[in-house]
């Protein structure tokens, strides 16, 4: 067991843990479980399958239907929901405080005893297509996994979480029940509380309805190697939509936190380099900013823009130029703004019930251990111009960048000429 004066941690003699922290002045608690398996974890003949797993789980136990579900925790005002990403799914709920115990059962029966009716799934099927369907029909939210797909080809990392309109119309039963058999074990399961809860409480939950899982953990996902490149998709839009991308920092990266706050300076808000040049001086984009993607032994960081075709031929070595510039002229107040949006963004979200319990049991599933708020305040202000200077070292030292563009981008510079424009 760990205990600070607020976090505890508890490991069950089969595996699963328990990481809770109390929260005060608060009378609501977030709990829920995070299964370290997620998109990454699958075949590529059952692309989509952990997404649609627990779209599943919510369709009906051998103790409630998929009503009785959804009416037992709103009957006491709780929440309850679910989520996939490439490497977790997590399972959750916001109740009452006097509340927790029922949302530990129905969490703990969804995932242990779902029927996957035949019927349900053929329906659930239909929802997830349509799923598809909206972001294909998104554009601004299609390229994000187009640019995941290009920087990541032929691998697990590089699929979409949804998966493919084939794949998910030809879902079987059997699917989820062998992925839920390979990674629904013990080992990979995280139980986090969060808000007015009772530590004893959720350890006794979990030893009570979890227990009895078998510990072994199931095969870890093949490593993500990143492969840039380009890839351009043809839309009648009214907008061009961009991303330019680098291989980045994991998150075991020494340089992690400089590389958050790189990308924070150079388009993380109002005041960033992109915003000013991109949209303030020069009005070519509505929408620009700069993002992080970052895995256990990978990652990656992107500018987006959306402009008009005949602002492409500006707007993008534009954005390369600005990316480039940044880390040879940081200046000591962007630096100081910069670490200052960081710190406030964390203690904000952290204000949350729900973030808490997220971060908890992230950081538990990978890192293995509660990261303090302390210490990663500390490793912010530590940041100096020397690392951002490394940071863009690193980053535009990289011999192969990723260009995506979603519309009509006929004058979208060849990728040869990215590369030129993004490399030192």
């Amino acid at each position: 067991m760990t205990d600070t004066d607020s976090f505890r941690a508890t490991k069950l003699d089969n595996g699963v843990r328990v990481v809770s922290e109390r929260l005060p002045h608060v009378r609501t608690a977030s709990v829920g479980v995070w299964v370290d398996a997620g998109a990454r974890h699958e075949l590529p003949k059952e692309n989509g399958v952990a997404h649609m797993l627990e779209h599943m789980a919510f369709k009906g136990t051998e103790r409630r239907n998929a009503q009785r579900i959804a009416e037992e925790i709103e009957d006491v005002g709780g929440h309850l929901n679910a989520y996939t990403s490439r490497e977790h799914t997590a399972y959750y709920a916001r109740v009452l405080s006097t509340d927790v115990r029922l949302a530990g059962d129905i969490i703990a029966d969804i995932l242990q005893h779902s029927l996957f009716d035949e019927g349900e799934l053929a329906r659930e099927r239909g929802v997830v297509l349509q799923e598809i369907g909206q972001v294909q029909d998104t554009p601004d939210d299609l390229i994000f996994d187009i640019f995941q797909e290009c920087a990541y080809p032929d691998q697990a990392l590089g699929r979409s979480v949804l998966g493919p309109l084939e794949v998910v119309s030809a879902m079987r039963r059997d699917s989820l029940l062998g992925f839920m058999a390979k990674f629904y074990n013990a080992e990979n399961l995280v139980v986090a509380g969060a808000g007015e809860v009772e530590h004893e409480m959720l350890v006794e939950l979990a030893g009570t309805f979890l227990g009895n899982l078998r510990a072994e953990s199931g095969s870890g996902p093949e490593p993500g190697i990143y492969r840039g490149g380009l890839r351009l998709v043809d839309r009648d839009l009214d907008q061009v939509h961009v991303i330019l991308g680098l291989e980045a920092m994991s998150l075991h990266d020494s340089d992690y936190f400089a590389l958050q706050i790189f990308s924070t300076m150079l388009g993380g808000g109002m005041s960033s380099r992109l915003f000013q040049e991109i949209r303030e001086k020069r009005g070519l984009a509505y929408s620009v900013f700069s993002f992080t993607s970052c895995f256990r032994e990978t990652g990656m960081l992107g500018v987006y823009a959306g402009t008009n075709e005949a602002d492409l031929p500006d707007l993008v070595p534009l954005l390369c130029d600005v990316s480039v510039g940044l880390a040879s002229s940081v200046t000591e107040s962007e630096l100081n703004r910069a670490r200052n949006q960081l710190k406030a963004s964390l203690m904000m979200s952290l204000e949350s019930c729900s973030s808490v319990c997220e971060d908890l049991a992230r950081h538990e599933l990978i890192f293995g251990r509660r990261i303090e708020l302390d210490e990663i305040i500390e490793r912010i202000d530590s940041v100096a111009q020397a690392d951002i200077r490394r940071v863009g070292a690193r980053l535009f030292g990289m011999p192969r960048p990723t260009a995506v563009a979603v519309g009509r981008h006929g004058h979208l510079l060849d990728y040869d000429q990215i590369r030129k424009n993004l490399t030192q």
